[in-house]
């Protein structure tokens, strides 16, 4: 069963940073596209992020276009969010998530993802 352990999350104030991290255990990290997401409270799980698994096809929401940058380490079997310039509406859970099929494209919706990590809360205050 594979398995996605978020990390990173806390409250922080408005300007601040936080890094997320995603470790992956239980599949060949190397040959998966990893997305995260982030819902907050009366709103759907929406795409913040993704990356392929070659690390070149990169995609942000563009309410987190030039604050957060994804990354992976293939040799660690973690996915990173680097979220700088945090926003009360930032505040959400942050899941990352992975694909069942092997060297796919990144996906853009929920739909594209079969394995979730349980979350890590997110909390900017003004």
């Amino acid at each position: 069963q594979v398995q996605l352990v978020e990390s990173g999350g806390g409250l922080v104030q408005a300007g601040g940073s936080l890094r997320l991290s995603c470790a992956a255990s239980r599949l060949t990290f190397s040959q998966y596209s990893m997305g995260w997401f982030r819902q907050a409270p009366g709103k759907e799980r929406e795409i913040v992020a993704h990356i392929s698994w070659r690390g070149g096809n990169i995609y942000y929401v563009d309410s987190v276009k030039g604050r957060f940058t994804i990354s992976r380490d293939n040799a660690k079997n973690t996915v990173y969010l680097q979220m700088n310039s945090l926003k009360p509406e930032d505040t959400a859970v942050y899941y990352c998530a992975a694909p069942k099929t092997l060297f796919s494209d990144p996906a853009r919706s929920t739909q594209g993802y079969d394995y979730w990590g349980q979350g890590t809360q997110v909390t900017v205050s003004s």
